[in-house]
């Protein structure tokens, strides 16, 4: 059966295909999983198939053509894998729409798309639609994934997935040769999915993935991490991004690994640790969040305890040291990481949810390589990977067994990756986009003879490993005329069990400052220990005893750094920011451009006086 599922995945040449021939080779088996009234319901490749069927000819039954845009506009669900590949079915193309934009993005993202059909995951979704469906004349209809309080809704635009499925089951009986038909329409070239990013310096870009694009992008991947249907995987990333869309829901549909969906993002440790999945990509938000949980724990411990547990990862690090410099680990040192391993590091992996893990890959956005030291000195591999949406998301990876902490690691072939003159990392490959969508002279700028201009500055190795420093517009060059790249000095304070976020400040200003944002959590529980009166989030960070100890976080941060490159002066952001807020980015990102103006006047603060 694997020769067969594989000979076929080699035949396919678009999404669509791909996933249909999955369907026929692995029906019975699970592909799906979500948590429903606290017990985990499965879905097997049979059921999907049968659904995106239904979802697409019911789409063909309402007059969808091919070519077509259908949006999604939900968080990640279920639901959301069925409406993509119904719609990728239909011989469409798929237009995601994060669920925390507000009713005038989601207006400017449907038009510019030209989006005849949206789904929206409940009534919350389906207010900001109607709030701007006056201007969008293209649109014929909304469907709705739950149609919870909206019994009573009567609108002939507006209809539930339950009857867009029964729509679909009813011209699959009277035609049943239009599914095979339309997923056979689409070729390689053609557009599949629009994958909008930020527009905090404009407005937002639609860079085009085609079929040939995510395609060649999976095979990829699944020659650097190969993944088969033994695997279990974890969605909770945005479907919008590149990164859950491609590197998690399109590989687990390549790979055959079981794709499982968490309640919400508040759930995202306790259903880890009840699903311990295999291959665990995240953000670095996510990795850091797992370590200062870890290092709050440690210091509610014993003396015992705290005291095997530096020992153990004093030995993890000292082998962690090996691996990166490429030298054999000595056998004396690797039979005892072993027995701290069982006796220590094991309890530490299980408490995280990753003690089944094989890989672990962090993406999205660079990670602190002391963090990457610290995964594998409990025995993790953690692979860093780069791209962007444009190269449909990842181009390099560190490799399997060859970790080096820092790195980007080599071209996932057979993708090229080298330098300009100015050190910007230049891509060349199958997985680069056809453009944007309706910005032709911005497409002509990005693509130059084949070449993706990325906007990261980088370097590579003699071992051929490359090292993505900073996107080329944050560069920080002060006052003084020193060039400083805030992003490793940002990632080395996030390391910080009490700091979620920072941005440093520095460009054409006499010193260095930074914006914080504290782990309200771990902070929170610090000042309830101390007996710290506070009376809301604000209050906590007005604090004189939380200021000291993020003042303490940051000295122990500026110990690694050049005198010109230490922050001098620090603000705590006093509001507690979620991913509905335009400072973060949906993958909780603080947003660079938009945080600098946005406060401009507690930036100004730091530096009216002396440093």
């Amino acid at each position: 059966m694997e020769e067969e599922e594989a000979m076929a995945l080699a035949a396919a040449d678009t999404v669509a295909k791909m996933f249909w021939q999955g369907v026929q080779a692995r029906g019975p088996k699970t592909i799906l999983r979500q948590k429903e009234l606290g017990i985990w319901k499965a879905m097997s490749w049979s059921l999907l198939g049968e659904t995106a069927r239904e979802i697409g000819l019911g789409l063909v039954a309402l007059g969808f053509m091919p070519g077509e845009v259908a949006a999604i506009l939900s968080n990640t669900k279920r639901e959301w894998v069925c409406a993509d590949l119904g719609v990728l079915g239909a011989a469409g193309v798929v237009n995601g729409i994060y669920p925390t934009d507000a009713p005038t993005q989601v207006e400017y993202l449907l038009a510019d798309s030209r989006s005849m059909y949206v789904f929206v995951e409940d009534d919350e979704q389906l207010d900001k639609v109607l709030a701007v469906r006056g201007n969008l004349p293209l649109l014929r209809k909304v469907i709705v994934f739950d149609m919870e309080g909206l019994d009573d809704l009567q609108d002939e635009a507006i209809m539930s997935l339950d009857d867009l499925r029964s729509t679909g089951r009813a011209y699959y009986a009277s035609h049943p040769e239009q599914w095979d038909l339309r997923i056979n329409l689409r070729k390689p070239a053609d557009l599949a999915i629009l994958v909008y990013t930020s527009g905090t310096t404009g407005r937002p870009k639609g860079p085009m993935i085609s079929h040939a694009n995510i395609l060649a992008t999976l095979a990829a991947y699944q020659a650097r991490f190969p993944q088969s249907d033994a695997d279990e995987r974890i969605c909770f990333l945005p479907l919008c991004h590149i990164a859950e869309r491609v590197g998690g829901q399109y590989h687990a549909i390549y790979s055959g690994a079981v794709l499982n969906f968490v309640e919400n993002p508040d759930t995202v440790p306790e259903n880890v640790q009840e699903i311990a999945p295999t291959v665990f990509v995240a953000v670095p938000r996510v990795w850091e969040k797992f370590y200062s949980g870890v290092l709050i724990r440690v210091r509610e411990a014993t003396g015992i305890q705290q005291w095997a547990y530096q020992r153990a990862i004093d030995l993890g690090l000292l082998r962690a040291k090996k691996i990166e410099e490429g030298k054999p680990v000595p056998i004396w040192l690797e039979a005892l990481f072993r027995v701290a391993s069982v006796l220590v590091l094991s309890n530490v992996r299980k408490a995280i949810g990753v003690d089944r893990a094989r890989i672990l890959v962090t993406g999205a956005a660079p990670i602190s390589p002391d963090l990457v030291r610290w995964y594998l000195a409990l025995g993790l591999e953690m692979v860093e990977v780069w791209g962007q949406t444009e190269c449909c998301g990842a181009v390099t990876a560190n490799q399997i067994g060859k970790v080096r902490p820092g790195s980007i690691g080599v071209c996932l072939e057979p993708t090229e990756v080298k330098l300009s003159a100015a050190s910007e990392l230049l891509v060349r490959g199958p997985g680069v986009f056809m453009g944007y969508l309706n910005q032709p002279d911005l497409s002509a700028e990005t693509i130059v003879d084949g070449w993706l201009h990325t906007g990261d500055i980088g370097r590579m190795d003699s071992e051929g490993n490359f090292y993505s420093s900073e996107r080329m517009k944050d560069i920080i060059i002060t006052a003084g005329g020193k060039n400083i790249t805030p992003t490793e000095i940002e990632n080395q304070l996030k390391v910080s069990p009490y700091i979620t976020d920072a941005v440093v400040i520095g460009d054409k200003r006499p010193f260095l400052s930074a914006l914080v944002m504290i782990d309200h959590e771990n902070v929170e529980q610090y000042a309830q220990e101390r007996a710290i009166p506070f009376s809301n989030y604000a209050s906590l960070c007005r604090r004189p005893e939380i200021i000291a100890l993020i003042q303490a976080e940051v000295n122990k941060v500026n110990q690694h750094f050049a005198r010109v490159e230490q922050i001098k002066q620090f603000r705590l952001i006093e509001t507690k920011l979620t991913a509905e807020d335009e400072e973060l980015t949906p993958t909780m990102k603080l947003k660079r451009s938009l945080v600098n103006k946005k406060y401009e006047s507690l930036i100004a603060s730091m530096y009216a006086g002396p440093a």
